[in-house]
């Protein structure tokens, strides 16, 4: 199975970053316009619609439309793990449906004093059988793009708002 990987230090404390990330507002707010993402439905692991927290056994549905062009892509992700422990916090969704033979990808978070360690880490296998495979050596340029913007919006969000908090 094929792999990527990104990390990033974000001025900001663990707390603060954790908690962007167990939203959905988070994923929307991370996700680039131009990949048009439209959030269908939020389901926690209890049945109820929108959870406020995205805990173990939280599914989302949502669809892609990149650059406006084709058919929508419709992708059900499910969180098949969560946990907060001093100093590290993590979660792991996973392609339910979608448009990857698989994908697993893990949130990991981790203090350093009043900043935090972001890590992104995606083990997928492409679609098409033998053609994926010959693609997926070009997979990551795609995937550098989309992550490296992802972690640059959180960085841009989140210590934004951390100095201004300072300023106050």
């Amino acid at each position: 199975m094929a792999s990527y990987e990104r990390k990033s230090r974000i001025d900001a404390p663990l707390e603060t970053v954790w908690d962007f990330h167990s939203r959905v507002s988070g994923l929307e707010a991370l996700t680039p316009g131009w990949l048009g993402l439209q959030v269908e439905a939020v389901v926690g692991p209890d049945g109820e619609s929108n959870p406020e927290v995205l805990e173990a056994g939280s599914e989302i549905s949502m669809s892609m439309r990149p650059g406006g062009v084709g058919p929508r892509q419709y992708w059900t992700s499910q969180i098949t793990d969560r946990e907060r422990t001093d100093g590290v916090a993590y979660f792991r969704d996973e392609m339910i449906d979608g448009p990857f033979d698989r994908w697993v990808h893990v949130h990991s978070f981790y203090a350093d004093g009043e900043r935090t360690l972001l890590r992104d880490h995606v083990e997928y296998e492409l679609p098409f059988g033998p053609v994926g495979d010959v693609l997926e050596p070009f997979s990551p340029i795609g995937f550098e793009g989309m992550f490296r913007g992802r972690h640059e919006k959180t960085k841009e969000l989140l210590e934004e708002r951390r100095h201004a908090s300072v300023r106050e």
